[in-house]
């Protein structure tokens, strides 16, 4: 089926995103299954309800007090209706996110250790699932419960016919079968069918271990681009989060129980508002019969709930149907699909290694995911953290790493359990940016699509793909273009070649060539003695810089005195946003266009911008001022204690930079626990070296031993 088949929803496309994602111009956002993005119009919606309504608690009985309540009782019924069913059926828990649901039914569900007269519990999960869902088996194990994990084939392959021999009593004991409706990892798409064979005990581990069989389906990843009808597939336990299908809010998610399985469920701590009555004095708990109420402790996040009105109300008005969102995602994922697949090197060798179980040929078994590694012309895996920084630069935003679901990850990277536990050995740890580990990838990279995505999204991927990673010339795979009916082609791009950038600097996506990595000193060329002594090291430079702003410009000198840390006054001062955090030349290029230049003999610095009026700050802002404000921040993931430099540059800054933003320095007396890995012990051991430096006009000598104790210490380079 064409491409054109799937794609868009009767309106324009671009014009969707000039009403109602103006924040995204300029940017590909291919990380859908992260989390989605809001429209404009649903948090309008939300704010004028909010304004012109008086929500209370919905514990008490006032009037705003019954206005919540009823209010929040209708987004219980809108979102069983959104899944095709009722509160005949279905209740609805409200929890903190999807995790939080899971984590519910671990600490709820009646496990039973085994036993002389009857089995015990059996907690089976897919290999393919998300970490939240194998970590219920942390909860099982200190009950004496069995685990299975089942490989995505076993459940088909060893199925088999319940039997049951003549006389034999029905066994009671309750089994837990959880799986993801749609891998976050792949987007795989599982038969929504196994539901009822698991609980008919039809499929694999069912077949084979009796009892009751209860499924658990995780719906997170499925029901942000996919209908899910719990009329056709009653899954018992259903956790999912908000912010999946409509970007807004966050933090809150639910678990729908279908009735006929909640009374299994044994709850035993309660808060507020889950009892009917207690005493104080004596062991007694009677909970409220409603199940929503004897599950939700404390305070609902009540004004969230509200919201997710106006999230369904903006998606019904912009999309139609979660099917037509279905239908849009896929027709994208499977065009980028098929021309990323076919993309060769200038020897033949294909640029991607996709992973995946299908062709993109059924809407049915896949989602809007694509899951791949990129490799170079000899075969080579190309780190992610490669790909993604250089993806920053061209401002599109993918997803990399194991997405917290290890079982995918070391299905389709064929990464062995001795290979997990000798990566962690060498320092990687989920989440990290060490994407390599002797030459093997630890981890893939991801773009998923969201129902705002478009056509223009794919083909500014795709064309950053061939800029950046292909050997030229590009050679495609004719056989599997083939596949690809009637899409546009990928229109050729003069810009943004990688041979025309010079390999010590990178080009920004308008246009601007910036300046070396603004986090250490700019390094030409550099030799070692081969021992590695210390009073026998030695360097050869072409440039000393110093880059006293975080991702700002260098700024040359051919002497400067040394400080507690290393070069004085260098890296103490950076760029936060609105919510003290870091700016870096991947969210803010016009960093690079900042010049700051330091003055020791006046004590300041100043930061300037050409054509533009300078400012300046003092270098040592005295602590001394009660109008000061001070904070703690991060950088490069570390803890730094920091001082706000003032208004008159928040000022300067913000206008050019056209957003709120302030500009914050390390506390004087703060000394920067950096992180070396294993080597950390090092970071503040004393450091003596005599560099020898060459400029293109003259050799010169840095005379002196730097010892980083010494703040006295002074660094300066002169002519031999």
């Amino acid at each position: 089926m064409s491409f054109g088949h799937y794609y868009g929803y009767g309106v324009d496309q671009q014009a969707l995103i000039d009403q109602e994602f103006k924040r995204i111009k300029g940017v590909t956002y291919l990380d859908h299954a992260g989390t989605t993005l809001f429209p404009e119009s649903l948090i309008k919606g939300f704010h004028d309800d909010i304004s012109r309504n008086v929500y209370g608690n919905p514990h008490s009985h006032n009037s705003s007090s019954r206005l919540t309540h009823d209010t929040v009782e209708s987004v219980r019924y809108k979102i069983l209706a959104h899944f095709n069913t009722s509160p005949e059926d279905y209740s609805v828990i409200f929890t903190s996110g999807c995790t939080a649901a899971l984590k519910l039914v671990a600490d709820t569900f009646p496990w039973k250790p085994m036993s002389n007269k009857e089995p015990g519990s059996q907690f089976c999960y897919l290999t393919d699932n998300h970490t939240s869902v194998v970590g219920i088996r942390g909860a099982t194990a200190l009950q004496g419960v069995g685990t299975i994990s089942v490989s995505p084939r076993e459940v088909e392959t060893r199925a088999r016919k319940k039997t049951q021999t003549n006389g034999e009593e029905e066994c009671s004991t309750p089994h837990l079968f959880c799986y993801p409706a749609q891998s976050n990892f792949s987007g795989r798409k599982y038969s929504l069918s196994y539901v009822k064979g698991i609980q008919s005990q039809q499929l694999y581990p069912a077949c084979e271990h009796h009892g009751q069989w209860f499924v658990l389906l995780d719906a997170a990843c499925f029901v942000s681009c996919s209908p899910l009808d719990l009329s056709q597939y009653p899954a018992d336990f259903v956790p999912i989060s908000f912010y999946k299908m409509f970007g807004f809010p966050t933090g809150l998610g639910a678990l729908l129980v279908r009735n006929e399985a909640a009374e299994v469920l044994r709850k035993t701590y309660f808060g507020g508002g889950t009892a009917a009555a207690y005493l104080v004095e004596e062991n007694y708990f009677i909970p409220k019969p409603n199940l929503a109420s004897r599950f939700e402790d404390g305070t609902i996040s009540f004004l969230d709930i509200i919201s997710l009105h106006h999230g369904f109300e903006t998606l019904q008005k912009l999309t139609g149907s979660m099917t037509n969102i279905q239908l849009h995602t896929f027709g994208l994922a499977r065009y980028t699909y098929t021309v990323l697949s076919c993309l060769c090197h200038s020897n033949g060798k294909h640029v991607a290694q996709i992973y995946c179980d299908n062709d993109f040929q059924s809407i049915a078994e896949q989602g809007a995911i694509i899951n791949f590694s990129l490799l170079d012309c000899h075969g080579r895996t190309v780190g992610y953290s490669q790909v993604d920084k250089m993806a920053s630069l061209f401002n599109i935003h993918i997803r990399t790493g194991c997405f917290c679901n290890t079982g995918a990850c070391q299905h389709y990277l064929a990464i062995s359990n001795q290979n997990v536990k000798s990566n962690l050995h060498a320092g990687h740890i989920c989440g990290d940016n060490i994407d390599l580990v002797d030459g093997r990838p630890t981890g893939s990279l991801r773009v998923s699509f969201g129902y705002m995505s478009s056509f223009e999204d794919c083909q500014n991927f795709l064309r950053f793909v061939v800029n950046c990673f292909v050997d030229k010339p590009l050679i495609l795979d004719q056989t599997k273009l083939a596949k690809l009916n009637s899409a546009a082609p990928i229109e050729p791009s003069s810009s943004f070649h990688l041979t025309s950038i010079p390999s010590d600097q990178q080009r920004h996506a308008n246009g601007q060539i910036n300046s070396p990595s603004p986090d250490r000193m700019a390094v030409s060329e550099v030799t070692m003695s081969k021992d590695g002594k210390k009073d026998g090291s030695s360097c050869t430079l072409t440039n000393l810089f110093i880059f006293p702003v975080k991702s700002c410009a260098s700024f040359e000198v051919t002497e400067w005195p040394l400080g507690p840390q290393g070069l004085l006054y260098d890296r103490l001062w950076m760029v936060v946003n609105e919510n003290g955090v870091c700016l870096s030349q991947k969210r803010e290029p016009k960093l690079c266009l900042i010049q700051p230049v330091v003055c020791l003999a006046a004590n300041t610095l100043k930061l300037q911008i050409s054509g533009s009026e300078a400012i300046t700050v003092p270098l040592d802002p005295s602590l001394e001022k009660s109008d000061l404000r001070t904070s703690q921040s991060k950088v490069c993931g570390d803890r730094v204690q920091t001082v706000d430099c003032g208004e008159e540059v928040s000022a300067w800054l913000s206008e050019f930079l056209g957003k709120p933003c302030r500009l914050i320095r390390q506390r004087p007396e703060f000394l920067r626990d950096m992180k070396f890995g294993q080597g950390k012990d090092l970071a503040r051991a004393p450091t003596e070296s005599t560099l020898t430096v060459s400029t293109p006009s003259a050799s010169v000598v840095i005379c002196c031993h730097i010892n980083l104790t010494m703040p006295n210490a002074h660094c300066k380079l002169l002519p031999i």
